[in-house]
């Protein structure tokens, strides 16, 4: 007997060992997010925060800002220039794809031909400012280079620009957007199926930390670890983003059902930010204010500048912004908000001013402009939301009718891009060191989102790329942000500094605006 209860204990013990094995191999890691992912494929990519990071676990990106707000190097050891025209890209020499397959500057060029191919021309990148692409950002069909980009060695590769470029914008355009593609995968597929490859649902050869092992882009999207990381393979096995309503992320963080909330791509309802603080098992993570509510006016669909002005004397920003976000949120005009090298105290606030709106649009509801207009708003932004059906309420009062139309985040980019808005709103947050990329995707004059231009803002947004001085570079972002205030094709609601949350069993991980996922591979389960 005493031999075999000695038997069973030494299996009972062997199965411990081999249970907790198994349970370290199988750590997993559940984020909470808010918006529907519209795609896993890189060239389909949209200007979304959310699309960018779940796509870039996979393919990754040249650099990365961190939470300082500096570029750090990714694929790319380094990005210079010396005259803000010409660049040069020297990647990692041990950089290489899952399998084995070294990262190569001929799979950097691959990946910027492609993009700018017109059967798969990838909008969200500014493709159009690289010599030897059109100004509509495409080359002919099919072509097999550009002349502004040349391959100089195995790692290394020059990209040329039709007018300065600075350094911060081609790293923030280029550096963080244009996801890698493997040139020895891909280069034989036609470049018309690249859009709709089923590949990129389940890619067999990525760069990144994850494979993805499964997918329901409305529900959740599945990876597991890339063993052959070649910054390591990851701690953590697993890992899952999980699409939830914002009003579920305080129970799935206080059961533990998530780990990570990060501020870009998972809202916590401000009326929540209490009880996320007092939780014991979660560490809550204030945002700066740095993510900003924008509202963008299609000028086509809105040309009468006295009804776009009467939407920024009409709305009373600072008592809303009070009443439904306190100290989490402030009011500013324009792009940029406090934390950017560029703001400009100079700029200041329009103030609310009903009057003035009524009389705007009094006149020009005589002059025949339409006086009844259709606000689409990001269904997961519950409060904003509260304040446009407050807004609209408003407005009715003096003259002008608003159609509220909620949709998600994925419809809501269907909108812009078919420019079938008059009033469109969604959260935006504008990397703050490098405000021209964004500024010029949104108020060029080929932009679905507001179809405005104008000699002022073309001529600042120029200078801002060619000068050097940071003080001369902000007097052009005022000019640019004093343009928002005369013409309003954008207006800020107000910025807010959203709250991210991280389990105290994750560990090396913190949520962030910026540099949450750059260490993802070192995150482990405590």
């Amino acid at each position: 007997m005493k031999k075999i209860l000695s038997v069973l204990l030494a299996i009972s013990l062997m199965l411990s060992v081999v249970s907790l094995a198994s349970a370290e191999n199988e750590k997993t890691v559940n984020i909470g997010v808010t918006s529907t992912i519209a795609t896993l494929n890189p060239m389909a990519m949209d200007a979304t925060e959310i699309v960018k990071y779940a796509t870039s676990l996979v393919f990754q990106s040249l650099v990365e800002a961190d939470r300082e707000l500096n570029f750090v190097p990714v694929l790319a050891e380094s990005i210079t220039t010396e005259d803000n025209l010409h660049f040069t890209i020297r990647l990692k020499d041990d950089a290489v794809w899952s399998d084995g397959t070294p990262i190569t500057a001929e799979d950097v060029e691959f990946t910027l031909v492609v993009a700018a191919d017109p059967q798969c021309a990838n909008i969200s990148l500014a493709m159009y400012s690289i010599v030897g692409v059109s100004d509509d950002g495409v080359i002919e069909e099919n072509a097999p280079s550009i002349e502004g980009i040349k391959v100089v060695d195995e790692k290394t590769l020059t990209v040329e620009t039709k007018y300065p470029t600075a350094l911060s914008t081609f790293e923030n355009n280029f550096g963080r957007y244009a996801l890698i593609l493997p040139k020895h995968v891909l280069k034989d597929v036609p470049r018309a199926d690249l859009l709709t490859y089923e590949w990129f649902n389940h890619p067999t050869v990525i760069s990144g930390p994850y494979f993805i092992n499964d997918f329901d882009l409305q529900h959740y999207v599945h990876y597991v670890a890339n063993e052959n990381y070649f910054l390591g393979a990851p701690k953590i096995k697993y890992l899952n983003i999980n699409v939830l309503a914002s009003t579920q992320i305080l129970a799935g963080l206080q059961s533990g059902e998530i780990d990570l909330v990060q501020q870009t791509m998972g809202t916590i309802p401000v009326d929540d930010y209490d009880a996320v603080r007092a939780l014991t098992n979660v560490k809550a993570v204030p945002g700066s204010l740095i993510t900003n509510q924008l509202i963008f006016v299609n000028v086509a669909r809105v040309p009468d500048v006295r009804i776009r002005q009467a939407l920024l004397y009409g709305m009373d920003r600072k008592a809303m912004q009070e009443q439904l976000l306190g100290e989490s949120g402030d009011v500013v005009d324009g792009f940029l908000v406090p934390v950017s090298p560029y703001f400009s105290e100079e700029l200041g606030v329009v103030e609310y001013d009903p009057e003035k709106a009524a009389q705007l649009i009094a006149e020009a509801k005589a002059d025949g402009a339409s006086t009844e207009l259709t606000w689409y708003v990001n269904s997961s932004e519950n409060v904003w939301g509260d304040a446009v059906q407050y807004f609209a309420a408003m407005f009715e009062e003096i003259g002008l009718k608003i159609n509220i139309r909620t949709v998600d985040i994925a419809n809501l980019m269907t909108v812009v891009d078919e420019g079938s808005h008059d009033i469109l709103s969604v959260e935006y947050t504008l990397m703050p060191a490098d405000p021209y990329t964004d500024i010029a995707w949104l108020i060029g004059g080929q932009s679905a989102w507001t179809g405005y231009t104008s000699p002022e803002t073309d001529e600042a947004l120029a200078l801002s790329q060619s000068l050097t001085d940071e003080e001369e570079i902000k007097q052009q972002y005022l000019v640019i942000n004093q343009m928002m205030q005369k013409d309003a094709p954008v207006i800020s609601g107000w910025v807010i500094g959203k709250m991210g949350a991280v389990s105290n069993r994750l560990v090396n991980a913190n949520a962030d605006v910026f540099g949450t996922f750059i260490n993802v591979q070192d995150w482990d389960i405590q």
